[in-house]
């Protein structure tokens, strides 16, 4: 079972005691060390973006630039996550007080056949950059995913509001596997951190579903989209946004991150569509109709309750989120 969240205190240099499962507590928000806020939103500290290149990578990197924050971004080019030595190196290099690991193994279909490459990105790399991150007292945040959970058709009657972080996880496929193994692994090199669990990711930036839809109608005059698979987007921009309020109130263990409301696969393009102005004839239809080679979770909403209980997060309604996200788009 995930920890329970805590909002940790200490001094700079000590591990945070996140994973005590203790009661949620309000700390210092004045300096990170061993758990605590940054305070100031974290200009006066080093940080460190891990696959800077991709979606929500790059939303990290410019909005820290943004802020005047100093900030170091690597990409898949520039480090090699998976390499304990090369790893350690850039830690003792640039000697951040954060490390935000973005990178990820994301294709889920893919991931069970390069079950060996996925479990590189998603559950070595996290262990290796937790170990360098414990040695020196820096904060690890990882995003994992809504994938951990069964997603059982039931649960969307049982768990109306999502899955809390203490639902015991149990992925179906072997993205979800791997995702959940990384989560292990960092928590077991018992330093201070922060797991982040987004679902159904959109940015400006890389693959997703929003573009592919917006590919797709482009080049078709009929779609058919899966109206039995239910959840809820994440935005890049917003994701990144709330994960820095919970850095800086220093809230440390697992939180679950995403927009407010839930819909289908097939709600979401059908208002994706209406938004952007698209004609385009949408078809629902079950899960069934799309055969994959990863079996898709049926339920996947997050229970996002404890990142709104922590002041200064914002949580728009996922259709709002959407249309600021398509305004944005050219």
């Amino acid at each position: 079972m995930a920890e329970k969240v805590s909002m940790a205190t200490g001094t700079q240099g000590k591990k945070s005691n996140a994973d005590d499962g203790g009661p949620v507590s309000r700390g210092s928000e004045s300096s990170l060390g061993g758990g605590g806020g940054t305070g100031s939103g974290g200009k006066d500290l080093k940080w460190l973006v891990l696959g800077a290149a991709g979606q929500l990578g790059r939303e990290w990197v410019l909005a820290l630039e943004k802020d005047g924050v100093d900030v170091a971004g690597l990409s898949r080019r520039d480090l090699d996550i998976t390499q304990a030595d090369e790893v350690q190196q850039a830690v003792t290099q640039i000697a951040p007080d954060i490390i935000i690991n973005c990178a990820a193994y994301t294709k889920v279909d893919q991931a069970e056949i390069e079950t060996g490459q996925a479990e590189a990105v998603n559950t070595l790399a996290p262990e290796i950059i937790a170990r360098a991150a414990a040695a020196t007292g820096a904060l690890m945040v990882q995003y994992s995913t809504d994938y951990v959970f069964p997603g059982l058709p039931e649960h969307r009657r049982e768990l109306p509001d999502g899955y809390p972080e203490s639902y015991p996880p149990d992925p179906v496929n072997a993205y979800g596997r791997t995702k959940w193994l990384g989560e292990q692994q960092i928590r077991a090199q018992n330093g201070p951190h922060l797991i982040v669990r987004v679902s159904w990711l959109c940015g400006r930036y890389g693959n997703n579903f929003i573009g592919t839809m917006l590919r797709l109608a482009a080049e078709r005059d009929r779609l058919k989209v899966v109206n039995d698979q239910f959840g809820c987007p994440t935005f890049a921009g917003p994701a990144v946004f709330n994960t820095r309020v919970l850095v800086e109130k220093g809230v440390r263990g697992t939180v679950h991150l995403s927009s407010g409301g839930v819909t289908s696969w097939y709600d979401f393009a059908r208002e994706i569509f209406r938004l952007r102005g698209v004609d385009v004839a949408l078809e629902p239809i079950p899960t069934s109709g799309y055969p994959t080679l990863a079996r898709r979770p049926a339920w996947s909403r997050l229970d996002i309750r404890q990142l709104a209980g922590v002041p200064g997060t914002r949580i728009l309604p996922w259709q709002d989120e959407l249309e600021c996200f398509l305004s944005d788009l050219p």
